[in-house]
């Protein structure tokens, strides 16, 4: 594979900025040809890209190993490079996972869920929130609410049903 983005042989050992430079670019080039990175592990499998541009040597070698360190690239499960993400980035990642492995998690599409407004007065809205999470009567009746600036918001699988219910407590005090 041609990850170079010149064809021209420089006569000179690159500059570990330039080393980096080009390294970043082969990494996404891979990542964007294959999908991931799969062939880039350590600044040895750089090598044959560097010599085919460079003069080889001891010298190119050194720089292309001080590029590698400087870079910190984290590296995903299988030992290949990650050239679009930090270690902190990584840190993050995996301590979402982890959290998501722990805990009873579920991913759900909104797409199959109707939205139902509840206009209040923001003075009550915190309160009133609190009141329809806790109210037996309409558990499991919506996702969930979110508080809005104008009064709650509310996912549902069945708004008439929420609708109903909720003017059916405005006129028993009514």
């Amino acid at each position: 594979m041609d990850y170079s983005d010149t064809s021209e042989h420089r006569s000179k050992n690159p500059s570990r900025h330039e080393c980096e430079e080009q390294i970043r670019r082969i990494l996404m080039t891979e990542v964007l040809r294959q999908g991931g990175n799969h062939h880039f592990r350590t600044a040895k499998d750089f090598m044959p890209l560097f010599d085919s541009l460079y003069p080889a040597g001891p010298g190119l070698t050194k720089q292309v190993q001080r590029a590698v360190k400087a870079m910190n690239m984290p590296k995903d499960k299988n030992g290949y490079f990650l050239v679009d993400k930090t270690k902190t980035q990584m840190a993050q990642d995996m301590e979402i996972g982890r959290l998501l492995n722990q805990s009873d998690f579920e991913i759900m599409e909104l797409t199959s869920y109707e939205t139902l407004f509840l206009k209040t007065d923001s003075r009550y809205r915190d309160y009133l929130l609190q009141l329809i999470d806790e109210a037996k009567t309409l558990h499991e009746k919506f996702i969930t609410a979110i508080s809005a600036s104008n009064g709650i918001l509310f996912l549902t699988e069945n708004r008439a049903l929420l609708k109903t219910l909720l003017e059916s407590m405005i006129d028993r005090t009514a």
